[in-house]
């Protein structure tokens, strides 16, 4: 057994190390792009142009009402096939593909922004009218108040729950797997084929998870009691 436990952690051990720069470079990636996409939503939930509002509920309900892994899937494979196809009746050929882990950035920022949209949509509603009353009569305009007293409050009340999301995603990029892409899991699974150490190898896998998601967990706590504390 120790002989089995040797060769998991000389073997599986570095090709994880390398999983974990490739979790990482995803994870930051798409939780900016979900950031950006989130924040554009809840502006736009939050707007007075009702077609708007409604086309935006229709995306987020359609974006939420599916799974991640399928989304996955849809970006890798499906669109390509379409873009393929549109390109072709102009008699253009275009052979696209998108790379594994661009599908996963791109799937992670729809997928997290939709559900952060509401997070930070909510903030915005929370925050005291009287901001906005106050901006308007020292004469800045709507726009300028959303983004100087509206935004910045909403987005700092919301850095915990981001927190939490960011430890999901973390977690989520075993999904990518399934497209391809050379992250943990995949990993994990190619030595366990190989080897049989199944055992081994997915405990070791469940401990690097381990290791990265529990500190950022507490650093979300950490921040969200400064934030409580500073409120008041």
């Amino acid at each position: 057994m120790k002989l089995y436990w040797s060769k998991t952690f000389s073997t599986l051990g570095p090709s994880l190390i390398q999983g974990i720069g490739v979790v990482i470079y995803v994870t930051v990636f798409g939780f900016l792009v979900s950031l950006v996409i989130s924040l554009l939503l809840a502006i736009g939930r939050t707007s007075k142009y009702k077609i708007l509002n409604r086309l935006l509920v229709l995306f987020v309900e359609l974006i939420r009402g599916t799974p991640l892994l399928v989304q996955f899937f849809y970006i890798y494979y499906v669109i390509p096939m379409l873009c393929d196809a549109f390109f072709m009746l102009f008699g253009i050929k275009t052979g696209l593909q998108i790379k594994p882990v661009v599908a996963g950035i791109i799937g992670f920022g729809i997928n997290y922004g939709c559900y952060m949209s509401e997070v930070i949509r909510s903030a915005i509603m929370a925050v005291d009218p009287g901001q906005r009353e106050a901006g308007l009569a020292l004469g800045y305009s709507e726009r300028q108040v959303l983004f100087k007293f509206i935004i910045p409050p909403a987005l700092r009340n919301s850095i915990p729950v981001f927190g939490n999301y960011l430890v999901m995603m973390i977690k989520d990029t075993s999904l990518l797997a399934m497209i391809s892409v050379q992250e943990l899991l995949l990993r994990t699974k190619t030595f366990a084929s190989q080897t049989f150490l199944t055992v081994e190898a997915y405990t070791l896998l469940a401990l690097v998870y381990l290791v990265i998601s529990v500190p950022l967990s507490r650093v979300s706590v950490v921040l969200e009691k400064k934030l409580k504390h500073r409120g008041k």
